[in-house]
């Protein structure tokens, strides 16, 4: 009976043995049993179990465990995880043990700890490079039961995999204020990536409204009840050891703008109208300005009147107003998310304030002249309206009349030449300033004047050197006098004398003969020394004069030839496609050297523009071309020698097209697409490939990859039987590459094999000169469908094989034996 029953149950009646097997019985539930002797008279009493028997299975020590698996490898750790033994020998595991076995030793090692279940172990302090292989065991109340089967040899060293970034939001995020966001995405990578966040360039950091969550493999940043100094450029950086990939979002929170800056500024008033203007928002709220609403109130009362709602300037007319009554201002700025509190103005009556200029300040006289002078004065105050003009006057001191110096406007500047003066005659000016209300008040006299002009001589020339020379004539150059003496510099008068006389020689008989600050002195004796110097002369007489520093010998001069580099011929020069090459450098040498432009010791383009001057060379190209790259070299040389520079010029562009494109691995749902590198990465490393698929009955291309750095793609999800072309792009910093495409199009459809053979070939009828044959499909068709089978026979001992023919059934009478 069950031990929670009363009733006992009858097992069998017939047992002659002292022992029986009982089946039927429940596992898990306790049974009490009894037995009773019989003979033929009678049943004797029963005989009880003491205590109740619980039905289990036999207890043994567990399987081994299941899918022992690799899940991470360091330079110095391993990780493992197993699964349970599918069978725990009848009790309930109390541990595992984890053994590690160094490849070329015998013994394998325990490295659990004591009394470990978790089915998770990672092992540390190993040595880089060594080569290891594991076990695991799983132990319960019994003992230990046999290993798992062992991995494969593992060695320790760090996995390594570039970070991926794959983000679900686009460039651009328009929120509004007081809105949450967030920024997700995905990522991997080997070892373990960081993830940064980025607002403009600044690390975002944690607070009450800005999250930040990151798991092994999500990233998301979320901003709650965002305010407007939210927007901004948000970058995601995901960085190891092997590189890092970034992604960026511009959001921009908007909302209505902030007031109009005042104050309000009353530019004109009158008795029926005011001009009013405003600063804009410092604040826009994200999006640009739509429009103002400007409203008026009379002080006296309580309403707000409309003015307009349709500008965008920042400044108004307010008309309708009654003379006399003060009013006040309002206004509103809107953009497409609202409109903003109001800037309220100052009271201001309608009443007309304006008059005409103040009288300007005494007027200051300068640079007379003897038919002319320059009239300065100040800007007096305007009257409350802008001065349109002003109205300079002259007379003679003895005269009462004044006249007009001219009946043209002199606006906006504050001072005048009046011309058309008589030499010798004593003058006195004043200025009058005029608005559009009218013409204001004279100034005072200015301060008597004569016409006449003020010369003097002039001071010496400045520096004067010797800048060349030859066998019988020195070149002299030198600046033009600090002061003319307010007179015009007619010329120049050049002496020279021999070394040791003491006699000086003029070199020009009149100063009109050099009127430029540079002379050849000529007729020299080739061999002696000479001293110079110059005099400026102008109307008032001739200066001082100013020497030559250092005695000149006169003979042929040569310099080598040398060249002082600009910036662009530094030894590489970069030049984005599309842009202007140029090269140039100042040159130096007498006489002036020949200049040579080479490109890898041939002629240059002919596009390129050479220009020569007397004092260097430059180089142009517009409009490079990649092939406009490579090195170019700059000669000069004169007799007394030759100098050459060279500079590596590297055009930037697109690629060229990928090489080789080849299609394999043809499947009914994919195919394997190789390439090589394009031989020409325009100068800049490939960052990237792009492959696209068409089908031939479109004509629109899809992207099956824009990111890929390998050589190679798997195209996936391909539909059976359709025909497919595929194109590749190479990428760089400067745009993408003209594209490779596949020649003939690719039919998605599983390789075709020959079937196997047909099975259980025997004969069912035999004549004497045919024979009837059966036999059954072959195991495999080979991926088509089978078409017939091809019957051949062989005379006993020959070595051919004789072709009957092609049935499509499973039988064939073979016939002409």
């Amino acid at each position: 009976r069950e031990s929670d029953h009363r009733a006992w149950t009858p097992v069998t009646y017939t047992v002659t043995r002292q022992n029986a097997t009982i089946q039927g019985l429940i596992q898990g539930k306790a049974y009490f049993f009894r037995i009773a002797a019989e003979n033929i008279i009678g049943m004797g009493p029963f005989t009880e179990t003491t205590k109740e028997i619980l039905i289990r299975d036999p207890i043994t020590v567990p399987d081994r465990p299941e899918d022992l698996e690799v899940k991470a490898v360091t330079k110095n750790s391993v990780t493992l995880t197993w699964n349970p033994p599918k069978y725990n020998g009848g009790s309930d595991i109390t541990m595992y043990v984890l053994e590690s076995r160094l490849i070329g030793k015998d013994k394998f090692h325990k490295v659990t700890k004591e009394k470990m279940l978790d089915r998770k172990f990672t092992v540390e302090g190993l040595k880089e490079g060594d080569t290891y292989e594991y076990r695991v065991s799983a132990c319960n109340i019994v003992g230990q039961g046999k290993p798992s089967f062992c991995t494969k040899p593992i060695t320790c060293k760090d996995e390594i995999a570039p970070p991926t970034l794959d983000l679900d939001f686009r460039d651009k995020l328009i929120v509004r204020v007081g809105e949450a966001f967030s920024l997700t995405g995905r990522y991997s990578g080997k070892p373990a990536p960081k993830v940064t966040w980025l607002k403009d360039d600044i690390v975002v950091k944690e607070d009450d409204r800005t999250k930040i969550k990151t798991t092994p493999t999500t990233l998301c940043l979320g901003i709650l009840k965002s305010v407007r100094e939210d927007t901004g450029k948000y970058c995601v950086t995901v960085e190891n050891s092997t590189g890092s990939r970034k992604g960026f979002c511009q959001v921009n929170v908007v909302d209505r703008p902030s007031p109009p800056v005042g104050p309000v500024i009353f530019d004109e008033v009158f008795k029926d109208h005011m001009v009013v203007s405003w600063k804009p928002p410092l604040d826009d709220g994200g999006s640009e300005i739509t429009n103002y609403i400007i409203e008026k109130k009379d002080t006296h009362k309580d309403v707000w009147m409309p003015v307009t709602s349709a500008t965008v300037k920042t400044t108004c007319k307010i008309p309708k107003l009654l003379e006399g009554r003060e009013y006040q201002v309002r206004i509103y700025a809107e953009n497409l998310y609202g409109i903003s509190d109001p800037l309220i103005s100052d009271e201001m009556k309608a009443k007309d304030r304006f008059r005409v200029p103040d009288a300007p300040e005494q007027p200051v006289i300068k640079d007379v002249t003897k038919d002319s002078a320059v009239v300065v004065w100040n800007k007096p105050y305007d009257g409350g309206k802008p001065i349109t003009n002003y109205i300079v006057e002259k007379k003679e001191t003895m005269a009462t009349r004044w006249v007009r110096v001219t009946k043209d406007p002199i606006f906006p500047g504050t001072k005048f030449k009046v011309p058309d003066l008589l030499e010798g005659c004593q003058y006195e000016f004043r200025v009058s300033a005029e608005n559009e209300i009218g013409v204001g008040d004279p100034s005072p006299p200015s301060k008597p004047i004569f016409a006449r002009d003020p010369i003097t001589k002039p001071s010496p020339p400045v520096n004067p050197e010797a800048v060349d020379k030859t066998k019988n004539s020195v070149d002299l150059s030198w600046q033009p006098p600090r002061h003319d003496g307010n007179g015009k510099i007619i010329g120049y008068l050049i002496e020279y004398q021999k070394v040791g006389d003491e006699e000086w020689k003029q070199a020009n008989l009149t100063a009109d003969s050099c009127p430029e600050t540079n002379y050849k002195v000529t007729g020299l004796t080739e061999g002696l020394t000479y001293k110079f110097r110059v005099k400026a002369v102008n109307a008032a007489g001739e200066s001082d004069p100013a020497h030559v520093p250092d005695p000149v010998e006169v003979k042929d001069r040569l310099e080598p030839p040398e060249l002082i580099l600009d910036a662009n011929m530094a030894r590489e020069q970069h030049v984005k496609a599309g842009d202007t090459l140029r090269l140039s450098a100042v040159i130096k040498g007498v006489p002036f050297p020949k200049v040579t432009w080479k490109k890898e010791d041939h002629e240059v383009s002919p596009k390129a523009d050479i220009e020569v001057t007397g004092v260097g060379s430059k180089l142009e190209i517009r409009n490079t071309l990649h092939e406009d790259g490579g090195m170019y070299s700059l000669t000069v040389e004169n007799p007394a020698g030759s100098k050459t520079v060279s500079v590596k010029v590297v055009v930037l562009d697109k690629p060229g097209p990928p090489r080789n494109l080849n299609i394999s691995d043809v499947r009914s749902d994919s195919c394997y697409i190789t390439w090589m590198e394009p031989e020409d990465d325009g100068g800049s490393v490939i960052t990237n490939y792009v492959v696209e698929r068409k089908d031939v009955a479109s004509a629109q291309w899809v992207a099956i990859s824009s990111s890929s750095k390998k050589r190679s793609h798997m195209a996936k999800y391909l539909m059976e039987g359709t025909q497919y072309l595929f194109r590749v792009a190479a990428e760089n910093q400067y745009g993408r590459g003209p594209y490779v495409e596949t020649l003939k199009p690719i039919k998605a459809i599983d390789p075709l094999h020959p079937p196997g053979p047909p099975k259980n070939l025997h004969h069912v009828d035999v004549d004497k000169t045919e024979v009837s044959l059966v036999w059954n499909r072959p195991d495999r068709d080979g991926g088509a469908e089978i078409t017939g089978y091809l019957v051949e026979y062989q005379e006993d001992g020959a070595d051919e094989w004789t072709k009957f023919q092609t049935v499509p059934m499973l039988d064939c009478v073979v016939t002409g034996l």
